[in-house]
């Protein structure tokens, strides 16, 4: 049964429900719950009480208390293993006895509560207020579709017409699905014909689109149970979505923006479609609307920031065979990568080429490459892009290279040496719009057309790398990012200057990450590092960059090619600040006073930890995993949420499987993380389908700490490679402790806020039931 009324939840109470009857004792009952046709009192049974004392008038009632809050709950046992939505308390008499209830699920409970709520507001007015409800506001503009459908005035409409009006309201749902629910009415009713009625219309959006657990959030913040008027979300949008200065004016916004049907926007209604719809748009996505732009200082040295860069950029397989092509770099930089790699060699006809050197992967022509970053550098960000030039080619087809660099990029390239008198590098916004090379460089006192360098391949794992001759008029266009080898952190605190950069194997880096955490993140305060994948990732895996971020590395490079967890959370990361490839590093990384180490397993001295609270609530339109054929359409859902950061933040939780129901299944589990540096945490939903051969990726969506938003929220879920899947999303609840103010602040904060919710509500439902009366 779909519930999306109080007349639903009447009619399944006088149906019945089996509840368990909870003891102090520890004992628990289970008992079949029945309500009266007339709706006066309701009744349980077997029992060994006589008929008429195995019932509670529903007059008597003077409470119904959601969750484990009665003395029996508390001494109860077994209460831990008994849910908390499941759970709820009948007070009633005039001593205060308490009938104390599990449910087998949160549906269950959340009925018999609204129902029994409603019973008790409304009383003897119940049947007139729920055969008034029957001409509700679905029903109306529901109506006024149809009659809209149907043109010839014959009171029904084409089967396939009735299919495209729902497809259309409901996007996510199959044909299939809508088409065999209307022909399963029709045989139930022995219909000969597939034309479809006004009341079967209604009755089968009524059936397919409602969503329950959006009905019985509706129910607690609105004061007639059917729908929410402006106060009541008023009150929603503060105590539960964290809006500031909300008005009368901004529920009316909402209400005029979303609500379907023409009554409810005169008179200031929100339905549940109203609802609905609301909370599924992008004003209640779980991402931060303000962190869609750039919203950080970006007045701060470069080497305060992470910076979005890909490896091998030319690659769009593995980096052994697989084939080279300009997409790769059309591909990051509209994602917003700020560093690309090009690994230029001798190419015929004395035209430089890129490719891995020593593999078999192609070729592709190093002017084609500079003419697509000339036309795509800027498109995603208009912050400084950095070529990561790894140069192979002999002093002829240098010469080549720096004449489409000169040509094709021109005044792009950043020119200005560096200031000697400083001591960081400039920032972001100093240098907009320009591209800065990294590579090697003659010493500045080299007066000749060439010089000698060491090579500069990544591949090479030699103690003394070979020398080669290099281009004065290439090594001039290095400016802010001289390439230079990393000896030791004490070496490099003595003589590296700012602008100097050193580029780290994985390997080479993890071993720093662990013997000096301490020295790593300091040197990473001024310097600008890049870390790279092992030459021995053949199949152009991806490392964690999380193990590098936390030593404060700017510029980890990865495999933008190889779609997987690590790509979600450089994805994620940078999603942040605009996506413009560019995010501010925790002050603690920044500032010269202060001390962190990557390593620690415990809170981060001087920065508050935050406790997330997330609810996972229900799914929609879950697609089946690709390539899956063996399981047909079925899918067995469960969530895990994942929390990625320093090592006393990461942590994993999943909910139960819902079986067999990928379009809308409950899950209604709850988790709590403690963050102890929030500002390098990220969150992971992973969707995944339960099988016995091996559990299968369904969807994602990760999301760095920062940028969630409080309160009930739909997260929109991507495929594996990153492509948002149409139609399928999350529905979950957030709350997060201590973000801005102490603890007991925002505790008595949130209580204050619940009480004067409260007190309003009763208020208002007081006067509304007068005015029936």
């Amino acid at each position: 049964l779909k519930i999306s009324s109080a007349s639903d939840c009447i009619n399944s109470m006088v149906d019945g429900s089996e509840l368990r009857k909870v003891r102090s004792n520890s004992r628990v009952y289970h008992r079949y719950f029945l309500l009266d046709a007339d709706m006066q009192s309701f009744r349980w049974e077997p029992s060994k009480k006589e008929s008429d004392k195995a019932k509670i008038d529903v007059k008597s009632i003077k409470e119904v208390r959601t969750g484990k809050n009665t003395d029996t709950f508390r001494t109860n046992g077994n209460s831990d293993q008994i849910s908390e939505d499941c759970a709820f308390s009948i007070i009633y008499g005039e001593n205060y006895e308490s009938l104390d209830l599990v449910a087998n699920s949160a549906d269950v409970a959340n009925i018999w509560v609204t129902g029994l709520r409603y019973l008790i507001s409304y009383g003897k007015h119940t049947l007139n207020m729920i055969q008034s409800s029957q001409d509700n506001m679905r029903a109306s503009w529901l109506g006024d579709l149809f009659d809209e459908a149907d043109v010839i005035g014959g009171k029904c409409i084409r089967l396939c017409s009735a299919v495209q009006l729902i497809k259309k309201l409901s996007p996510g749902l199959k044909n299939v699905k809508i088409e065999l629910k209307f022909k399963e009415l029709h045989k139930a009713k022995d219909k000969i014909g597939s034309d479809v009625t006004k009341e079967e219309f209604i009755e089968v959006f009524h059936d397919l689109c409602t969503r329950p657990e959006i009905y019985f959030l509706l129910v607690q913040f609105s004061s007639n149970k059917e729908f929410l008027d402006t106060k009541d979300l008023m009150i929603f949008l503060e105590a539960e979505q964290g809006m500031a200065k909300v008005s009368e004016d901004i529920s009316v916004e909402i209400i005029q923006k979303y609500e379907p049907s023409k009554e409810g926007q005169l008179k200031g209604w929100l339905s549940l479609d109203g609802f609905t719809n609301y909370l599924m748009s992008a004003d209640c996505h779980i991402f931060d609307p303000e962190q869609k732009i750039v919203c950080q200082d970006m007045n701060q040295p470069l080497s305060h920031y992470y910076i979005n860069s890909s490896h091998n950029t030319y690659l769009i397989e593995d980096q052994f065979r697989g084939p080279s092509d300009i997409t790769g770099y059309i591909r990051a930089l509209k994602m917003g990568c700020r560093s690309v790699e090009l690994d230029v060699w001798d190419g015929p006809d004395n035209e430089p080429v890129i490719y891995t050197g020593h593999t078999m992967t192609s070729h592709i022509v190093f002017r084609s490459v500079i003419d697509v970053i000339n036309k795509y550098a800027f498109v995603a960000s208009e912050f400084p892009l950095i070529l990561c030039l790894e140069n192979h080619c002999s002093l002829k087809q240098q010469k080549v290279m720096f004449q489409h660099l000169k040509k094709i990029l021109g005044d792009k390239i950043h020119p200005d040496p560096p200031n000697l008198e400083d001591n960081y590098l400039p920032s972001p916004s100093d240098i907009k719009g320009k591209i800065l090379v990294k590579g090697k460089k003659l010493a500045s006192n080299c007066t000749g057309s060439e010089g000698e360098v060491t090579d500069e391949d990544e591949g090479q794992t030699v103690v003394q790398p070979k020398k080669f001759q290099l281009s004065k008029d290439l090594s001039d266009l290095v400016t802010l990012c001289k390439s230079v080898r990393f000896k030791d952190f004490q070496t490099a605190f003595q003589n590296q200057k700012h602008w100097e950069l050193c580029s780290f194997n994985e390997v080479f880096a993890s071993r720093c990450a662990t013997d000096h955490p301490g020295e790593f993140v300091n040197y990473n305060k001024k310097f600008l590092a890049r870390v790279y994948p092992s030459p021995m990732r053949i199949d152009s895996s991806n490392m964690n960059p999380q193990d590098f971020w936390k030593c404060g590395c700017q510029i980890v490079a990865m495999n933008y090619q190889t779609p997987g967890l690590m790509m979600d959370l450089n994805i994620g990361w940078f999603r942040q600040n605009g996506n413009c490839g560019y995010v501010l590093r925790p002050a603690i990384m920044r500032e010269q006073v202060s001390y962190f180490s990557a390593n620690t397993k415990d809170s981060v001295p001087g920065v508050s930890p935050q406790l997330l609270h997330i609810k996972i609530i229900s799914g929609q339109n879950f697609p089946k995993p690709k390539g899956s054929g063996a399981k047909g359409d079925v899918v067995d859902p469960y969530v895990y949420v994942e929390i990625h950061g320093i090592p006393a933040d990461c942590a994993e939780q999943r909910t139960k499987t819902v079986h067999q129901n990928g379009d809308n299944p409950i899950f209604d589990e709850s988790f709590e993380f403690q963050i102890n540096l929030p500002e390098l945490a990220m969150v992971r939903f992973v969707v995944l389908d339960d099988d016995y051969i091996g559990d299968e990726f369904i969807a994602q969506y990760t999301i760095p700490f920062e940028c969630i938003q409080p309160g009930f929220r739909h997260i929109p879920l991507q495929s594996l490679t990153g492509e948002v899947l149409p139609h399928a999303w999350l529905f979950v609840h957030v709350a997060i402790t201590n973000r801005l103010i102490g603890v007991i602040q925002t505790v008595k904060c949130f209580c204050i806020m619940v009480m004067m919710s409260l007190i309003c509500r009763l208020i208002r439902e007081n006067i509304v039931f007068n005015k029936k009366i």
